[in-house]
């Protein structure tokens, strides 16, 4: 059973630091990517970052460039979102997500989700 779970959620302040975890189990991940998306209160989804398992190319969306970093381990299956000079508008549900795909550079096509987990950037 394949299952994702998000960590790793909080309250910090304009300016701070946040990472996120997400934990993969069922799959093997070698032809997988994974990504992370998130959605504001009244706004659609955004696919934020991706990262292809195999070799680690990563895509970004622009106003995440320079900020945030996706990688990942492979020991532990487990993907992260390192999140910088976050700001207000920053504050989301951060889902993390996986299909067993190589794009990582697209929001098509993923099949598995996690929870969620809350990140709130107070101004």
């Amino acid at each position: 059973q394949v299952q994702v779970v998000e960590s790793g959620g909080g309250l910090v302040q304009n300016g701070g630091s946040l990472r996120l975890a997400c934990e993969f189990s069922g799959r093997t991940l070698s032809t997988y990517s994974m990504g992370w998306f998130r959605q504001a209160p009244g706004k659609e989804r955004e696919f934020v970052a991706g990262i292809r398992w195999s070799d680690g190319s990563t895509y970004y969306e622009d106003s995440v460039k320079g900020r945030f970093a996706i990688s990942r381990d492979n020991a532990q299956n487990t993907a992260y979102l390192l999140m910088n000079s976050l700001k207000p508008d920053d504050t989301a549900v951060y889902y993390c997500a996986a299909k067993p795909y190589r794009d990582y550079d697209t929001p098509l096509g993923y099949g598995y989700w996690g929870q969620g987990t809350q990140v709130t950037v107070s101004s």
